[in-house]
């Protein structure tokens, strides 16, 4: 066990008529899989800043009302126990203009919506399935 202090990232769910915005990630970690937008974390920026910031720059759409939904711990270690990876990742709901077209970018490609049905037979990291089946379970809101 090193002694390294996890880097925060974010993502952010918007989620449209029970169907949830996923992109496929370009680079590691997790590159080919499915995820709801999200990156890094910079220098000086909240987690749900960063949750904004990145979902406008991987698919063109501004989102507003960041909401923390869910947190992990996220650790990717080599076969010998090294380390590759840790980042604490806040999940974020967010909203947006119902108008607003998903433009794949910077390092996301083939933006779509999905429903949790879809997503169980998507390739995506564990999060993104426990946080969609955890939002298509919950009662209908309004």
């Amino acid at each position: 066990m090193s002694g390294t202090t996890p880097r925060p990232a974010s993502s952010a769910i918007l989620e449209r008529n029970g169907r949830f915005l996923l992109i496929r990630r370009i680079n590691p970690p997790s590159a080919d899989l499915f995820a709801f937008p999200g990156g890094r974390g910079e220098p000086g920026e909240t987690p749900a800043e960063t949750a904004l910031r990145e979902f406008l720059e991987e698919t063109g759409i501004a989102v507003t009302d960041p909401e923390l939904f869910a947190t992990y711990d996220l650790k990717t270690e080599s076969d010998v126990g090294e380390v590759l990876s840790h980042f604490f990742l806040s999940v974020f709901l967010v909203k947006a203009d119902e108008t607003s077209e998903a433009i794949a970018a910077d390092d996301a490609a083939d933006p779509g919506w999905y429903t949790v049905d879809e997503i169980r037979s998507l390739p995506v990291p564990p999060s993104v399935l426990e946080c969609a089946e955890r939002l298509a379970a919950r009662p209908a809101r309004g």
